[in-house]
């Protein structure tokens, strides 16, 4: 498995971390046998546990300036635990989290999500973006595609499965708000390419087929100036009639 230098150097950070959080954990319980009236050890809670998440994702999962380390705050749990499995699975492919989450149980990956899922930070790292460019033609087209879709194209609107609200519908659909245009259109080209895979029939991956380079841009843009709010929750499951199956939601 082949790492970019970043990627490198940041999977050796957070595997040295997980380590020395192992030896710490070693230590503190050698420790505290051999002297009952020892400090007490770190907590050990899943605050404490990902705090090496943090590093990339932000303290309370509202993502960073970096506008490939998304927000996870507030998304579904089983949307989140689907995630972390594909990356197990290498149905997605990003070498620190693959490596990361490798020996992680089902069980401790769900933990995860349920954690992050109840997370509602009261502030992006970003806000949306207007300064670029961004032609009244490309908005229109964006907003279409978010609200309407194009059904010439084959393409179902944003809004018939993210909700009308865009912030998804529990328990397996996210919301699409408090991202940036760069890590949305990178995740669109990942569905056309292949490289981003979810469980068949992957109805992501039949949606993005359909989407031109320029409609990429334009819905990611559009859904990037949309403003999140914290008490933004995902919607009741059941609250939208999916016009696809898709093999990652339950039925």
């Amino acid at each position: 498995m082949k790492f970019s230098g970043f990627s490198m150097r940041l999977f050796r950070a957070l595997r040295a971390y997980f380590v020395f959080s192992s030896a710490a954990a070693t230590f503190s319980a050698f420790c505290a046998a051999q002297t009952p009236a020892a400090q007490p050890s770190a907590p050990d809670t899943m605050a404490a546990r990902v705090k090496a998440c943090a590093v990339c994702h932000g303290p309370q999962g509202e993502g960073t300036h970096n506008d490939y380390f998304p927000r996870l705050a507030g998304k579904p749990a089983g949307y989140l635990a689907e995630q972390l499995k594909n990356f197990r699975a290498g149905r997605r492919n990003y070498p620190p989290m693959n490596e990361l989450v490798t020996y992680l149980s089902g069980d401790y990956l769900y933990e995860i999500a349920v954690y992050y899922s109840k997370l509602r930070p009261s502030h992006m790292p970003f806000e949306p973006s207007v300064s670029e460019p961004f032609s009244p033609s490309r908005f229109a087209r964006g907003q279409m595609l978010a609200q309407e879709g194009d059904a010439a194209k084959g393409i179902p609107a944003c809004i018939a499965c993210h909700h009308q609200t865009l912030a998804g519908v529990q328990p397996s659909i996210p919301g699409l708000l408090g991202l940036s245009a760069d890590y949305i259109s990178a995740q669109l080209g990942a569905w056309r390419s292949g490289s981003r895979r979810a469980a068949a029939p992957d109805c992501m991956q039949a949606i993005a087929a359909h989407l031109s380079d320029a409609d990429i841009s334009a819905v990611a843009r559009w859904l990037s100036m949309q403003v999140y709010h914290s008490d933004l929750a995902p919607a009741p499951a059941g609250s939208v009639q999916l016009s696809l199956q898709c093999g990652s939601v339950p039925h």
